[in-house]
């Protein structure tokens, strides 16, 4: 709506700056029906008057001058105005982009946070070994084959997960629920454990990862 009416008003502007050019038109028409001729002479500009005109030379200067100053004046002033609602358009419509932007990753991010649960199910299930490993063959290719399908849909989005056994906790992306003594202090405070898995959305952290830290015993 801002940007529509933004450009009605540039327009309007335009239209003022017309008139402006009609005014200069209807000036040179008054110089005709007076009987008046400007002609460049020798480099400065002479004015005839027919000597039946009523008004002197100097009074025809300068009542000419005189409109030509409101007009010129008329016409910067719709100018600038128009300037000014330009740009006021264009930063409207980048306003309009960044808030399609925005929404777009919003709902982005709801859908993720939405799909996220039926993941953590799929690695459940498949973290399970002695019960993964007894299902049919053919079962667990086809579940993998969904889970798959569906970690390739968020990755279109930029909706990726995170976490590695061994990298260094990082309260920002990591959320630890318990520590694993360590006698290896190369250890210390790196991930023991990844309990559930963390995702991003771009840089944005949707989810922590659930994790075990290790600590290096004193």
């Amino acid at each position: 709506m801002q940007s529509q009416y933004l450009a009605s008003r540039s327009l309007n502007h335009y239209n003022c700056l017309h008139m402006t050019d009609e005014l200069n038109k209807d000036l040179s028409q008054e110089l005709e029906e007076d009987n008046i001729e400007i002609e460049p002479t020798n480099g400065s500009d002479d004015i005839l008057v027919d000597e039946d005109a009523e008004l002197s030379t100097g009074e025809v200067v300068k009542k000419l001058r005189e409109k030509i100053k409101v007009a010129v004046e008329e016409k910067q002033k719709y100018l600038d105005s128009w300037q000014r609602d330009k740009a006021e358009f264009i930063n409207a419509r980048k306003r309009d982009e960044e808030s399609k932007k925005e929404y777009v990753r919003f709902a982005t991010e709801k859908f993720a946070e939405d799909i996220l649960p039926i993941l953590d199910a799929f690695d459940m299930a498949i973290g399970s070994k002695e019960s993964w490993e007894s299902a049919p063959a053919e079962w667990r290719k086809g579940v993998e084959t969904i889970y798959q399908q569906l970690v390739g849909a968020l990755a279109k989005h930029e909706v990726i997960p995170f976490g590695a056994i061994g990298e260094a906790f990082d309260p920002n992306f990591y959320h630890s629920i318990a520590l694993v003594p360590t006698e290896n202090k190369a250890q210390d405070h790196a991930v023991a454990e990844i309990l559930q898995k963390g995702y991003k959305l771009k840089d944005k952290v949707l989810r922590p990862a659930l994790v075990k830290v290790f600590e290096a015993e004193v």
